[in-house]
């Protein structure tokens, strides 16, 4: 068994997908209606995809802290300025619990709790 993708129902659409593509730098797989309400947008290029789903007719969208989606990055402190620039608040960290890893969490516009992690190579 493996995973196909994560799925996020989102307030706002087009703001998530600047996020994503923007920040996170996932690619639009597909993105289709699926009702005269309901708009899906599939990221990613790998096996795993992240779903975005924008419903009009749901009014609030309730997300817990406990939940993360983690991705990879090439450099904590190089995102740092890249979110100063963005005006993206940490949520916490940055974190270094150990000499081969890195990490800080910001939020998503939907308020989805986001691990941004740098995989340190230490001789």
């Amino acid at each position: 068994m493996k995973i196909c993708w994560a799925t996020i129902n989102v307030n706002n659409l087009e703001k998530s997908l600047k996020f994503y593509q923007e920040i996170i730098g996932l690619s639009v797989d597909r993105r289709f209606k699926a009702g005269p309400d309901t708009e899906i947008v599939f990221l990613g290029d790998g096996e795993t995809k992240l779903e975005l789903i924008s419903d009009k007719t749901v009014k609030e969208i309730s997300i817990g802290l406990d939940i993360s989606l983690g991705f990879e990055i090439e450099s904590v402190d190089k995102m740092l300025l890249i979110l100063k620039e963005k005006n993206i608040e940490i949520y916490s960290g940055p974190f270094q619990p150990n000499p081969y890893i890195k990490f800080l969490y910001i939020l998503d516009p939907s308020g989805l709790k986001v691990q941004l992690v740098e995989n340190i190579n230490v001789p």
